[in-house]
């Protein structure tokens, strides 16, 4: 069983960087692939970003490219999202995911087994 504990939500403004982390307790963290999902008010939830186990391979969704960057510390059991240049439709709540899968950084929130509680990011233009 693995249990994900996210950080490092708050409010800030248009064009700031903040960066997300998550830590994971239980579990073989170094064998998971993580990622990172948001959910906007009366919206579905989103792929952000996603790690192979080792970080030898990253995903991205389509709005967030170049912008954020996913990465990890196997030795600390921890993900993070760094987000640079954001903008007000980067609002959301930011969820961290864990699941052990054939397929490395799984973009689809299906195959995912483990869920945090979530973050908020609020960007106020």
């Amino acid at each position: 069983q693995v249990q994900l504990r996210e950080s490092g939500g708050r409010l800030v403004q248009a064009g700031d960087s903040l960066r997300l982390s998550c830590v994971a307790s239980g579990g073989t963290f170094s064998t998971y692939s993580m990622g990172w999902f948001r959910q906007a008010p009366g919206k579905e939830r989103d792929f952000v970003a996603a790690t192979s186990w080792n970080g030898g391979i990253t995903k991205y969704g389509d709005a967030v490219k170049g912008r954020f960057t996913i990465s990890r510390d196997n030795a600390k059991r921890t993900v993070t999202l760094q987000m640079n240049s954001l903008q007000s439709e980067d609002t959301a709540v930011y969820y961290c995911a864990a699941v052990s899968s054939r397929v490395a950084a799984p973009v689809s929130a299906n195959v995912y087994n483990y869920w945090g509680q979530g973050t908020q990011v609020t960007v106020s233009s």
